[in-house]
């Protein structure tokens, strides 16, 4: 179906499921092709190699384009694939419009409405599509972008005309903001990160597949997953997760697109997210 065929049936389609993020007929950017090797860094240098390793053969042989990021904060380890490549973003751009939220009441010197919380809630812990499109629309693009550049999130191209989830994303912007969201700094107060990580700890069981698969016990973990199926290139999966305890503080991201079907794409990224968790528990 093209955007010509039928504007009614496109409307209805934007409209989507829950979580879904906007789902239209049009055909979109693919992916930059450089950068397809898994690299690893780490002042561990057996855990950068045995991660290297075994993230490359979880994507072995996986249909799609998958961007892989990976960063600890205690071993100073650091993975990336793809890290430079866009992706729409489907419903994980909900916990950019939550840090925008916070960022710009933070700036007002304001608590946010009853209504924001409301919003805030269904948006990120239900994935609510109508939650998210009225919270982008109060903000319009100046503070979205305002937003993005304090964040230094300066390859993130929010969606045009209202479509929140066709926003471009990569995964070097994605772990800046989950940096963010888990580290003390000057564009969140440590009360906004607490309560974005506090909704991201309450994702409904449902939503709860992804980054955290394979977490080990007496890891703490917060998720925020997007899906989303275009008329090209099949459906869009993403994952971004942040993990504390065990010894580590790391967080991922895992974008893929291509897949030719949501449970294919999930399980792609829980292929990755299973042998990040196991790497950082032996090491």
């Amino acid at each position: 179906m093209n955007l010509g065929t039928s504007t009614r049936r496109a409307r209805a389609l934007v409209i989507g499921a829950v979580g879904l993020g906007v789902l239209i007929p049009a055909v979109a950017a693919t992916p930059a092709a450089a950068a397809t090797a898994v690299s690893c860094t780490s002042s561990k240098a057996a855990l950068a190699t045995k991660l290297q390793k075994d993230i490359t053969a979880a994507v072995a042989g996986r249909t799609g384009t998958i961007a892989v990021g990976l960063y600890d904060r205690t071993t100073n380890t650091t993975c990336s694939l793809r890290a430079t490549s866009s992706y729409d973003s489907a419903s994980i751009v909900k916990v950019t419009i939550l840090a925008t939220l916070l960022w710009d009441a933070k700036k007002h010197n304001r608590y946010l409405t009853d209504t924001e919380v409301s919003l805030s809630k269904a948006m990120i812990t239900q994935s609510d599509n109508t939650a998210a499109s009225k919270l982008w629309k109060q903000l319009g693009m100046t503070k979205i972008k305002g937003f993005l550049a304090a964040a230094g999130m300066t390859n993130t191209v929010p969606g045009a005309n209202g479509y929140w989830g066709l926003t471009q994303v990569n995964v070097t912007d994605e772990q800046k903001l989950l940096k963010l969201i888990t580290g003390k700094n000057s564009v969140l107060s440590d009360g906004s990160r607490a309560y974005i990580l506090k909704l991201m700890g309450q994702v409904i069981s449902s939503q709860r597949w992804g980054t955290p698969y394979g977490t080990p016990s007496g890891v703490t973990w917060h998720v925020k997953n997007g899906w989303l199926q275009r008329s090209t290139h099949g459906w869009r999966v993403h994952s971004l997760g942040t993990f504390n305890g065990g010894g580590h503080d790391y967080m991922i991201t895992v974008l893929t697109w291509g897949n030719s079907t949501m449970n294919y794409g999930i399980t792609t990224i829980q292929g990755v997210a299973k042998v990040i968790h196991k790497d950082l528990a032996a090491s």
